[in-house]
């Protein structure tokens, strides 16, 4: 079983599941077109569940399971995910045979066996919904739960009790902040940069919280710097872009958001704006063209900038700062989230801003940096000193 990249002839793509044969496996392929033009899910998104289905198709066939009793067995699923290494043998599979024991480092952590479990029991309710399995298997993968659990912007205005479908099978994933660029490393990263449209692609990562498919889908006409754009035919005041998918971009871009949302620059991204430019005037043909982030130093000058050279980026940027871990693009994202939880705003206003579909997604944020506790400790006055007395 393994993940396979289809091209439909109008240009579409998404990803599907072969089976040893290279034939496609109909249960999972329904699904995953399900998502790509059912649901306008993104190919990257196709890509990753292919993927996570591959492996339970794949366990499932080394140990002689149909799909649907694989199901019912999710747990031994689980075993085989935190255990299964890539050492370890197809015949040992088929046995059943575990290699690592209690105290072994897991072949896959918390995080990830839980995504693989998600894209599996999204799978599952499709294909029950499909008529292709049995509805005996949904409530063997759900049970019922209330909503304490959930931050209150999630729940109802009333902050009443609710009750929600909550997944059995999932493994306990450690609270903590998010792993975020910090903010020397954001420092260290545009004293390193080489040009203007390096430190704007660095800004609007860290102070304006975009992925990388968004940045390099803006066009030109997504960005609004003016005190007023009434005039463009936008009632947004003050700097801005708007961050909107399209269906198709020739660099391989794209939005995650199904929905367009408005995210306000501060003078520090419009300055970057004006500097870049001048810095892209100055290449003749980069000058036009409506993408805003184009290639300015290697061939083909003026395309589009794709979304895996933003890592690339990032990388040469982060040798040349001297830092001892290249800065991921997400790390960037993760910086600009977590400043503004900690500036004060709600939970709300950061899931509004990072284009979360589910605030849930935003909660992550709520737990400060590690330095900003100490920080916070530091600050609270001695005993004497709330007392009053110098003794």
């Amino acid at each position: 079983m393994r993940a396979f990249l289809v091209r439909l002839p109008s240009g579409a793509r998404y990803w599907t599941v072969l089976d040893n044969e290279l034939a496609v496996v109909r249960v999972a392929d329904r699904f995953l077109r399900h998502v790509r033009f059912g649901r306008d899910g993104a190919e990257s998104t196709t890509k990753s569940y292919a993927h996570s289905l591959a492996l339970f198709l794949r366990w499932c066939a080394r140990t002689g399971r149909d799909w649907q009793v694989g199901v019912e067995q999710l747990g031994l699923f689980m075993t085989w995910l935190a255990h299964d290494g890539s050492s370890l043998s197809s015949a040992s599979a088929c046995e059943g045979v575990v290699l690592a024991g209690p105290g072994g480092a897991p072949a896959r952590g918390a995080r990830r066996i839980n995504g693989v479990l998600t894209a599996v029991r999204s799978m599952v309710v499709h294909a029950v919904a499909d008529g292709q399995a049995s509805g005996h298997l949904v409530p063997l993968l759900y049970e019922l739960a209330d909503d304490r659990d959930l931050p209150g912007a999630a729940r109802g205005e009333d902050e009443r009790m609710g009750w929600r479908m909550r997944a059995r099978h999932r493994l306990h994933e450690s609270e903590g902040p998010v792993e975020r660029a910090s903010d020397a490393d954001i420092v260290a990263l545009l004293r390193a940069c080489r040009s203007a449209r390096d430190r704007l692609i660095v800004l609007l990562m860290a102070r304006a919280g975009l992925r990388r498919g968004e940045l390099c889908g803006l066009r030109r006409s997504d960005v609004h710097l003016l005190a007023d754009s009434r005039a463009l035919g936008c009632q947004v005041v003050r700097a801005h872009l708007h961050v909107l998918r399209r269906e198709e971009n020739p660099n391989g871009a794209w939005a995650k958001s199904r929905r367009q949302r408005v995210v306000p620059l501060d003078f520090l991204i419009v300055q970057a704006f004006d500097t870049y430019v001048l810095e892209r005037m100055s290449v003749p043909r980069a000058a036009d063209g409506d993408f805003v982030v184009v290639n300015l130093f290697r061939a083909p000058i003026g395309a589009p900038m794709r979304p895996d050279a933003i890592g690339e980026l990032l990388a040469a940027a982060s040798g040349r700062a001297g830092l001892t871990q290249a800065v991921r693009p997400h790390q960037l994202r993760h910086a600009f989230g977590s400043n503004v939880v900690d500036a004060g705003a709600g939970i709300d206003v950061v899931a509004d801003l990072l284009g979360h579909a589910a605030v849930a997604s935003s909660q992550v944020y709520l737990h400060p940096d590690p330095s900003r506790l100490r920080a916070a400790v530091d600050a609270v006055p001695t005993p004497r000193a709330q007392a009053g007395t110098g003794r």
